[in-house]
């Protein structure tokens, strides 16, 4: 069964930093894009950042120059690094990866979720 796991959310105080991370894991033969979602308490779930294969970013504007989206093909990993957080970066952050599992089939998979908190 391939899954994708998050991991590093926690609490922190406005102005700080937090590194998550996305692991894939399970029978695939690649992962193709990866990207990372929030949904904040009461609102949709928006884009955050995402990156190609080849290692193409994008970002949406609220986190332009505070966030970085990193991967690690050998690992099967995606990682979002955090700066300069703010209260209204508090949310629920999702992981999500279109992977390949054999030479016909793809899949679109979400991970479960790790919240971060900021407090002000």
């Amino acid at each position: 069964q391939v899954q994708l796991v998050e991991s590093g959310g926690g609490l922190v105080q406005a102005g700080g930093s937090l590194r998550l991370s996305c692991a894939a894991s399970g029978n695939f033969i690649r992962i193709n894009s990866m990207g990372w979602y929030r949904q904040a308490p009461g609102k949709e779930r928006e884009s955050v950042a995402n990156i190609t294969s080849g290692g193409t970013t994008d970002y949406a504007d609220a986190v332009k120059g505070r966030f970085a989206i990193s991967r690690d093909n050998a690992k099967n990993t995606m990682y979002l690094q955090m700066n300069s957080l703010k209260p209204e970066d508090t949310a629920i952050y999702y992981c999500n990866a279109e992977i390949r599992l054999d030479l016909w089939r793809y899949r679109e998979l979400w991970g479960r979720g790790t919240l971060v908190t900021v407090s002000s």
